[in-house]
């Protein structure tokens, strides 16, 4: 679809769906506030995925740990040293590039010519303390996933875990990135979804592979247009220092091309024995049926969030050409419908009454109300009926409600379904399972 990017982008902040953080002041440049809808899409992409990776599973916990940590935990981790891009600046404009992201050796935004390749680390520092001179060093997280293997072994021992057990996390990362770009896809700050799966290096193998179809069917349940998806491996030139083996999940994108959505990493005992070393704590495990004694190797899950946000508006985006009202002529060239996935959808109803009485907007509150208790909705009364069922089509709502005057004598509604358009008439009191058997949630 031509300018996909810019449709989505236009709707995302004309609807509520994502703003450009401080944008009152000309904005903060790569740092985006997520509006009232799209805090909703969020929470749902993040609530599904801890739903079918910890609350559907016995060998899973989940875990919140600080954002902030000492400069040790990042010379263990390997990312002091390891965790740098090679940038280049152009000595004419003095814009600044990763070398892997040019074609040749000038710069494209002027031209000129470029200096040699530095190393330039992604961590954000900041300092922390009272006392100028006692100020300790401490970095904002690059990565969930180091405060699920500085919390194993409290994990392990709190909950009496035996491997293979899982520890899933949600929340924000930081990396002072030289070139973000395409919206939400490549930000300053940003969040992940990430589960650290300790297992017998016997069995590494094993649970990969059932990790990575794991995470392949999660997104597929949602996903219309599921060709847009596909596995690339990591060659041995990019992989990771940690890895032993990298798989990225990447989607058909308007903006590049092929680019990466997820990754699925075999870490092998990396990350605990260089806690190991460095905190001096044994980070062993002994198995009480061999009496086997080993350090877990990890298999990871590594979900952007706002990228996962990115692929659904890209994937849902439709328009129809000419409208697509049956009843009436379409006075539109295109109508835009958000087809998400019902679970994913920031409203799951809207309220329609079809006048501005009294007793209509009586029966319209007391429905909100009721269905407000279990699902997110919103009430509209301003515009015709046709509009009002755009407005809800344009922000992916499942279902529309209208409220009629022969409400007021049947105590039935007419209910729509976005995508079929079918209209059924339905008791008041049969909504909340009608609207949950749609929902599938």
């Amino acid at each position: 679809m031509e300018n996909l990017m810019e449709k989505i982008i236009s709707l995302a902040k004309q609807r509520g769906f994502v703003y450009k953080s401080s944008e009152i002041y000309g904005g903060a440049y790569s740092f985006y506030d997520y509006g009232p809808l799209g805090v909703e899409l969020k929470n749902n992409i993040k609530k599904q995925w801890w739903k079918n990776v910890v609350y559907q599973r016995q060998d899973v916990v989940g875990l919140d740990s600080s954002i902030l940590s000492p400069r040790i935990v990042w010379e263990a981790s390997g990312h002091l040293q390891g965790f740098a891009d090679l940038l280049v600046e152009c000595k004419q404009c003095h814009h600044r590039f990763k070398e892997d992201e040019l074609n040749k050796n000038q710069c494209p935004d002027c031209a000129g010519d470029l200096t040699s390749p530095k190393q330039f680390n992604l961590l954000m520092k900041t300092n922390l303390g009272v006392v100028k001179d006692k100020q300790e060093e401490y970095y904002l997280r690059g990565e969930t996933c180091q405060g699920i293997y500085l919390n194993y072994l409290n994990v392990k021992d709190s909950l009496r875990k035996k491997l293979p057990f899982g520890i899933a996390q949600i929340g924000k990362a930081f990396r002072n990135e030289i070139t973000p770009k395409n919206f939400i896809f490549r930000t300053r700050e940003f969040e992940q979804m990430e589960m650290q799966y300790f297992v017998n290096p016997d069995e590494a193998n094993k649970h990969y592979d059932e990790w990575k179809q794991v995470t392949m069917d999660w997104y597929k349940q949602y996903i219309v247009n599921s060709e847009n998806l596909r596995w690339r491996e990591h060659t041995k030139n990019e992989l990771a220092h940690y890895a032993k083996q990298a798989w990225d999940i990447e989607y058909k994108t308007p903006f590049g091309g092929w680019k990466e959505f997820a990754g699925v990493h075999n870490r092998g005992d990396w990350d605990l024995s260089r806690h190991q070393e460095y905190s001096q704590i044994k980070m062993e495990y002994r198995d009480e049926v061999t009496n086997q004694k080993f350090t877990p190797w990890v298999v990871e899950v590594s979900i952007g969030v706002d990228r996962a946000f990115l692929m659904f508006l890209l994937d849902a985006y439709d328009e129809v050409d000419g409208g697509r009202t049956t009843t009436t002529k379409s006075i539109k060239a295109k109508e835009v419908v958000l087809r998400l996935d019902k679970r994913l959808a920031p409203i799951k109803a809207g309220i329609l009454p079809l006048a501005k009485k009294p007793e209509l907007i009586k029966i319209a509150n007391q429905i909100y109300d009721e269905l407000s208790r279990q699902w997110m909705c919103e009430y509209d009364q301003t515009g015709s009926i046709g509009k009002r069922y755009r407005r809800q089509d344009e922000i992916g709502t499942p279902y529309s409600i209208t409220i009629d005057f022969d409400t007021i004598k049947d105590k039935q509604v007419t209910i729509r379904d976005r995508d079929t358009m079918k209209q059924e008439r339905i008791l008041i009191n049969a909504l909340p399972d009608y609207i949950r058997e749609g929902i599938r949630d």
